[in-house]
């Protein structure tokens, strides 16, 4: 991808927003797309850009996911301008609202647990979603499911696994501590309403706006149990303790939620294996021997 902006992709921005683009600067930060700011007479722009074979698709399904996290009405996120299909060519793009960041507010922690706490307010009939996404480049399916149990191990777990066998990740000692945890799920992991959860909520994918608010971005959205995404912020360190108390005080997770806490941290660290080797490879086993 050059550093300059494809004629074809501004082309197709212009029209878009029916104006010229009239300066292009590059905005560093994530590992997957490049990224830029667009400059125009109707305002600022964020464009991020992919030539991988999935790019439309995953700029479709990331364009989807900011959406449907908006309609909860939580917590601010970059709203969506337009994106790429096959019909633009091979570089697909996502073009969104810019949001300048500006330092976190005093309240800043606090107001971001009771904003993810009102999202996992909104509840669904079943866990999954009506279509597949990714969570980061890999393809994440979300085939619906009237059990969380059974959701996790075949939507979740099971794809991950066997993309990592593919690779030798794993031997054989480690596909059977994977089914002996898969028996001891359905008594180790409650039954909770399915919740919209922001689905890979790590410190990369939050920022504060100018005014110190929270905002999301980069989802991997479904229904899904709403410990997935607290497990997740504590994978790396975990957020402030103040996100932790105000999501509490807002909605309080059920008892035993620390204990289960590796269980959906997983799922995520299947996908750094998948994503990024067999660094991680001894955290998965380290879980898996703590309920063998």
């Amino acid at each position: 991808m050059a550093t300059s902006l494809p004629a074809a992709v501004k082309d197709q921005c212009e029209k878009l927003l029916r104006t010229t683009v009239s300066a292009v600067f590059p905005v560093r930060g994530g590992d997957i797309s490049v990224a830029r700011r667009l400059e125009t007479n109707r305002g600022t722009f964020f464009l991020k850009m992919n030539e991988a074979p999935q790019a439309h698709a995953l700029f479709a399904a990331e364009a989807a996911g900011l959406e449907l996290l908006a309609r909860a009405y939580a917590l601010r996120l970059p709203a969506v301008q337009g994106h790429s299909t096959a019909e633009h060519g091979p570089v697909g793009w996502l073009l969104l609202e810019y949001i300048e960041s500006g330092p976190r507010s005093a309240d800043f922690w606090s107001r971001f647990g009771e904003s993810i706490a009102t999202l996992h307010r909104t509840r669904h009939a079943q866990f999954g979603l009506a279509t597949d996404n990714f969570i980061g480049s890999l393809p994440q399916s979300n085939r619906p499911h009237s059990q969380w149990c059974t959701f996790y191990i075949e939507e979740r777990l099971l794809p991950q696994i066997r993309l990592a066998e593919t690779q030798a990740h794993f031997s054989t000692a480690d596909h059977q501590l994977f089914e002996q945890l898969f028996v001891q799920l359905p008594t180790l992991l409650p039954d909770e309403p399915p919740a919209l959860i922001h689905g890979d909520l790590w410190s990369g994918n939050f920022l504060s706006d100018e005014h110190g608010a929270p905002v999301l971005i980069d989802p991997a959205v479904c229904f899904a149990s709403r410990e997935m995404d607290l497990a997740m912020t504590r994978l790396f360190g975990g957020f402030d303790p103040l996100f932790y108390q105000a999501y509490q005080q807002a909605f309080p997770l059920l008892p035993g939620h620390e204990e289960r806490q590796d269980l959906y941290q997983l799922y995520y660290l299947l996908v750094h294996v998948n994503l990024f080797g067999g660094g991680y490879v001894q955290s998965v086993r380290q879980i898996l021997r703590r309920f063998r």
